[in-house]
């Protein structure tokens, strides 16, 4: 709400005439000035901090975000299974497999020359790989090599000829290196 100011001119007999007095720019400046006289010194505590404030938040602009791994550490270190455990555990999902009732079902409908298609045959595959790959693991895999095999890498030599010439071998020849 404005101030109104009564005032009466001199030789008016008349009532008080009222004048609105407002604020004016004159007024807002000497305000400012005011303020400003009276705030002349620093801020309170600033011997004692420094600016380190301002140091703190330019150290973490210019810090890396690279830095670091937000993965969670665990608190807790869970002992790694030891290798027998890990066999016994191979040992248990390749029985598992090998007892599965839908894959042997499946390789009797593929023996008795039923086309499957092509999820279930894909899941054979796939059931059938890890076998091989449990077997391979537990040392249990041997591929079968038969003469046609060998025939085909090559060796066509009989087994005999193989240890007539392992007889006449020469040792005195491999000593000499």
């Amino acid at each position: 709400m404005t101030r109104k100011k009564r005032s009466r001119k001199p030789g008016s007999e008349g009532p008080a005439q009222y004048v609105e007095k407002g604020v004016s720019q004159q007024d807002l400046d000497g305000r400012v000035r005011q303020k400003a006289r009276k705030r002349k010194g620093l801020k309170a505590g600033s011997r004692h901090s420094d600016g380190s404030a301002q140091n703190a938040s330019r150290q973490g602009q210019a810090k890396d975000p690279r830095h670091g791994s937000k993965k969670p550490v665990p608190l807790i270190v869970e002992p790694k299974p030891s290798k027998q455990v890990r066999r016994m555990n191979a040992e248990q999902e390749l029985a598992m497999l090998e007892n599965d009732p839908q894959l042997i079902a499946l390789l009797d409908r593929l023996d008795a020359g039923e086309n499957l298609g092509a999820g279930l045959q894909k899941q054979v595959d796939q059931k059938l790989d890890r076998i091989e790959q449990l077997m391979k693991q537990l040392g249990l895999y041997e591929e079968d090599v038969t003469a046609d095999d060998q025939i085909a890498a090559g060796d066509a030599r009989s087994e005999e000829d193989l240890l007539d010439d392992f007889e006449n071998a020469r040792w005195d020849d491999f000593d000499k290196e």
